[in-house]
């Protein structure tokens, strides 16, 4: 196949002042078969009309509700891949400047291998567009999906090969059509965060790959819709990545997941947080991690031997 069709897929709510930025740069791609669509995810700012009165190429996909990032990106995704029949489609968050060159560089290293079913490039800081914020993801040995490769580096030149990955952000990500045919999308046990986390778990299991290629790359301004620092973001960062380590690890690995990220993710962050005046923040995470604990009873995937060595 020599241009499979790409569909970039932008999630946006109440996002327009940062599509004034993504959808140009994604339309601006030199790839030579791509439409983009902007999945207007239950927005009250105008979405729909915004972007229909400056983009007549561009396509609206509504939610008359919003699904939550993975609820959002499943209902684009179904229409990409049954509707209009992509070979692949890029995920990509609204809150970035895309390269002229990201599709085409994401769809060469895919077409490379028939097993890669996801393929994430370089991710450079916004205000800082030399510094890398991720160019994948490490394996931690606790927590499985480990901390960024290259986060806060000056991009010299040092990650410059294809490369397959444990994980990548899905920032902005290229998925196949077959991937999404046998893993099926976003699991929205995952509303927000983790949930690329989760899908590519799942997808790895398979037989599916995770790569990297450098000539692929976007500048990010950074969590820009949830918030870097805030609470809501506290809840989930607490809860999911605990989700995914009881979904996919044995007990025995996630009994060593679970008593360090109490003790460390939990108890001694929410103490960070006190401390900073910022109290609130420590409550969610709380909430957070007992709420994974719940889904993990209600669920019946816990057994003695999760928590302790029997």
């Amino acid at each position: 196949m020599n241009n499979p069709k790409v569909v970039v897929l932008i999630l946006s709510y109440n996002g327009i002042r940062y599509l004034e930025d993504a959808v140009p740069s994604y339309l601006a791609n030199d790839y030579p078969n791509f439409e983009v669509v902007v999945i207007d995810n239950g927005s009250t700012d105008g979405t729909e009309e915004y972007v229909r009165r400056n983009w007549a190429e561009v396509f609206v996909l509504r939610t008359e509700k919003n699904l939550g990032y993975s609820g959002g990106f499943n209902f684009g995704l179904d229409h990409a891949f049954n509707r209009l029949g992509a070979d692949y489609v890029l995920i990509t968050n609204n809150d970035v400047v895309a390269d002229r060159q990201a599709a085409s560089a994401l769809v060469s290293a895919a077409e490379t291998d028939p097993q890669i079913g996801f393929v994430s490039g370089k991710v450079y800081y916004h205000d800082r567009p030399d510094t890398l914020q991720t160019v994948g993801k490490y394996e931690d040995p606790i927590r499985w999906n480990g901390e960024h490769i290259g986060g806060r580096m000056r991009d010299e030149g040092q990650f410059e090969h294809i490369a397959e990955r444990i994980f990548v952000d899905d920032i902005f990500m290229l998925v196949s059509r077959e991937v999404y045919s046998r893993a099926g999308g976003y699991d929205t046990t995952f509303r927000f965060q983790a949930e690329e986390f989760d899908w590519q778990a799942r997808a790895k299991q398979m037989g599916f790959k995770v790569f990297y290629t450098p000539k692929a790359k976007i500048w990010h301004k950074e969590s820009m819709t949830i918030g870097k620092n805030s609470a809501f973001k506290a809840f989930y960062d607490a809860r999911n990545p605990m989700l995914v380590i009881l979904k996919h690890r044995p007990p025995d690995y996630f009994r060593r997941y679970f008593w360090r990220h109490f003790r460390r993710g939990v108890f001694r962050t929410s103490l960070v947080q006190l401390k900073q005046l910022r109290p609130w923040v420590g409550l969610r995470i709380w909430q957070g991690f007992l709420s994974g604990i719940y889904w993990g009873l209600r669920n019946k995937q816990f057994t003695l031997r999760h928590f302790i060595n029997v």
